[in-house]
Parts: structure tokens; C-alpha cells; sequence
């Protein structure tokens, strides 16, 4: 089949680029090219700004590897497929959509094990931003600019593979479900899939962004009996009770170290803590806040570089220490049911937005998430 329709433009639209790392991003004019074979342009309507995004423009070296600049940031939307490249069968223009930076092609070993959501197709492409032809779909003032992990959702058209591309139900709002393309998703599954947290079990949640949030809803919807929030600031524990958390802690208020804090509070310590930061520290905190022989941690937060350390003996008593990505949702496949369950009440969204900003507003969306003020700012892209 051939590409469809304006497939063979170029679209010329406004995109947030970041030129280089540790330098605020400038709303510029770029031309995004037609899609290729297994490709899909969309029209971004809508996108969450996440913490990872932050760290790629500002810790460029310190948590996280380096991403070749200049670049167009954002992981996190919703949009409508503006026309597809040759070869693409499951989508047609005016599908409703949510990109994704995990694949999921349906037929690696990876996709066809229950065990795992690692699809690698496209991957080491889509980590160096670009994509399976070795080029990316952006260029602005005559050079490329890279797609962020094969997305780039701070533009307001953008070129993804085929494989990377959830189709959800018409009547879903872009400006709510976009923020099941990383926080949301990533922190529910994180409770639900890799931590499997069981009825009436104690849980702890360090951090609560909306990653972390997200857990306490997913430990929640688990029917786990005991929540308890960590976070340094205070400001985040009436939302985080909203979505089910029983006990708040700020770390600050106590002269020990928080995991003996979390174990004399439960007696012994927790069934499952889910570790929502990226920190070390924090991490070796949550694995150490759980119980002996049979507490679980999981990990959540996102770091590339950083290496943490574990006492080899709370290991061999009996604990589990594990990691989740993406919340161990199988991309394309999983989250249109993510969508299905937001639509019937069982899933919250709206609680986690906090602002909404024009494109043109992108660099105030990164001051509020630095700030700790807003949990999600969803920046619509076609009405600036």
C-alpha cells in the first residue's frame, strides 16, 4: 500500500529545540519530513512535560548519558495520525494515537514472552535519536535535529515507527491520556505488574511526582491496607491522600534515616516499596525500609549512570530488589486498555494535572516541575 495522502510533504510547524544541554528550550520553525516505510506523522495535540526531559537538558552527564543535541525533547503525548509511510497497515489518517518510546512489535522473543515488555526493535536507533533509517524526521535552519528516544513530543508534528504507536478509541481526551505515554503508565505498573502488590499488604512509595503518585494509585487499586508517601516536600501529601496513601512522611521531620522510620512505623517494615525518584540513596533507602524474607522492591525512577549499593545480607534474608520500565506495560498492546480503564472510572488522570501551558510556554512547564509546584503540566501544541 502506498503513503497516503499529504504523506509526500513536508509539514514546516513550530517545535520546542533544545540547541544545547543546560540552556532553556527556543520555540523555532522546523520542517518535519514525510514518513517513510513503517512510519506514521502525527499531529501532536497534547503532552505531558516529564522529569526525564528536565534531566536530559540539565544533567547531561550527571545521571544520564549524553543525547546528541540540538534536539526536540517530550515522550509523554497524545495526537491524530496526519498520514503513514508505505507499508503500514494498522493505522489510517485521523486514528487517535499515543507515540511510544518502547516498541512493541509483536514478534521478538521478547514481545511473545510474558515475561518481559523489552521489545528491541528500532532501540539502539531511537535511544541515539533517530530512526530506523539512521536520520530523524526533523530539521530546523537546514540541519537535523534529533528525536528524543525516537518521539520528540515538544513539536507539533512528528514522524514515529509504526511499532512505537498505540491506537486508542475515538472518544478518548488527548490532553488527559497523554500522561499514559510514561508517568502514569510507569508508576501504576511499577505497583501492579513488576511490584504484583497483594490485598491488605503494606506498601511505602519514595517520592511522589506523578510517577510516584501513581504507584500509591496502583498499590490502591491492589487493595493494599497500608500506603505510606515519602517525600521532602510536604506540599505533595494531600494529593497523595487523594489518590490513597494512609500515612505521609517527610524525611526532614525525623534525625534517623527514613527506611528505620518506615520499619518501626509497620513493625518490621513493608511488603513492597516502590522506589519513584531515580536517586541511589533513595533507592538503598526503599530496599532497606522493607520487610525481611519476603519484602519486595521495585524500582522505578530513572537513572542511566549511577550505580547504588546493597547490603548483600538484607538480600540474602530474603528480599526481592527489581526494576520496571515503562511499568512493565507491553507498549502498543497495553495501553489502549490503559485508555479503556481511564474512560470507565477505574483509572484517575485528571488529579495529576496540575497546569495546562501553551508551546510557547514550554520553558515555565520546566521551572514548575523543578520547583515541586505542579505534579503534571500538559502543554497543548496547536493553539500557540
Amino acid at each position: 500500500r502506498k503513503g497516503t495522502g499529504q504523506s509526500r510533504k513536508v509539514i514546516t510547524c513550530k517545535a520546542a529545540v533544545a540547541w544545547e544541554p543546560g540552556k532553556p528550550l527556543c520555540i523555532e520553525e522546523v520542517e518535519v519530513a514525510p514518513p517513510k516505510a513503517h512510519e506514521v506523522r502525527i499531529k501532536v495535540v497534547a503532552t505531558g512535560v516529564c522529569h526525564t526531559d528536565w534531566e536530559y537538558l540539565f544533567e547531561t552527564g550527571k545521571g544520564m548519558k549524553f543525547r546528541p543535541f540540538p534536539l526536540v525533547l517530550g515522550h509523554e503525548a497524545a495526537g491524530i495520525v496526519e498520514s503513514t509511510g508505505p507499508e503500514v497497515t494498522r493505522f489510517s489518517p485521523g486514528d487517535k494515537v499515543i507515540p511510544l518510546f518502547l516498541p512493541y512489535c509483536g514478534e521478538c522473543e521478547r514481545c511473545l514472552s510474558p515475561k518481559t515488555n523489552h521489545c528491541k526493535k528500532n532501540w539502539t536507533n531511537m535511544q541515539a535519536g533517530i530512526l530506523a533509517d539512521g536520520t530523524s524526521r526533523i530539521s530546523c535552519k537546514g540541519q537535523q535535529v534529533y528525536q528524543f528516544l525516537g518521539v520528540s513530543s515538544f513539536s507539533q508534528y512528528t514522524v514515529v515507527p509504526d511499532t512505537s504507536v498505540a491506537k486508542i478509541r475515538s472518544d478518548a481526551p488527548l490532553d488527559k491520556v497523554c500522561l499514559l505515554g510514561c508517568g502514569v503508565s510507569t508508576g501504576y505498573g511499577a505497583a501492579i505488574n513488576a511490584g504484583k502488590v497483594e490485598k491488605d499488604s503494606s506498601c511505602a512509595v519514595f517520592g511522589l511526582g506523578a510517577v510516584g503518585l501513581a504507584a500509591v494509585m496502583g498499590c490502591k487499586v491492589a487493595m493494599a491496607r497500608r500506603i505510606i508517601g515519602v517525600d521532602i516536600n510536604p506540599d505533595k501529601f494531600e494529593k497523595a491522600r487523594q489518590f490513597g496513601a494512609t500515612d505521609c512522611i517527610n524525611p526532614r521531620d525525623y534525625s534517623k534515616p527514613i527506611q528505620e522510620v518506615v520499619v518501626e512505623k509497620t513493625g518490621g517494615g513493608v511488603d513492597y516499596a516502590l522506589e519513584c525518584v531515580g536517586s541511589p540513596a533513595i533507592m538503598n533507602a526503599a530496599f532497606e525500609s522493607t520487610r525481611d524474607a519476603w519484602g519486595t522492591c521495585v524500582i522505578a525512577g530513572w537513572t542511566e549512570t549511577e550505580v547504588m549499593s546493597i547490603s548483600v545480607e538484607k538480600l540474602l534474608m530474603g528480599r526481592t530488589l527489581k526494576g520496571t520500565y515503562f511499568g512493565g506495560w507491553k507498549s502498543v498492546k497495553d495501553v489502549p486498555k490503559l485508555v479503556d480503564d481511564y474512560m470507565n472510572h477505574k483509572l484517575k488522570l485528571d488529579e495529576f494535572i496540575t497546569e495546562k501551558l501553551p508551546l510557547v510556554q514550554i520553558n515555565k512547564a520546566f521551572d514548575l516541575l523543578k520547583s515541586g509546584k505542579s505534579i503534571r503540566t500538559v502543554v497543548s501544541l496547536q493553539d500557540s
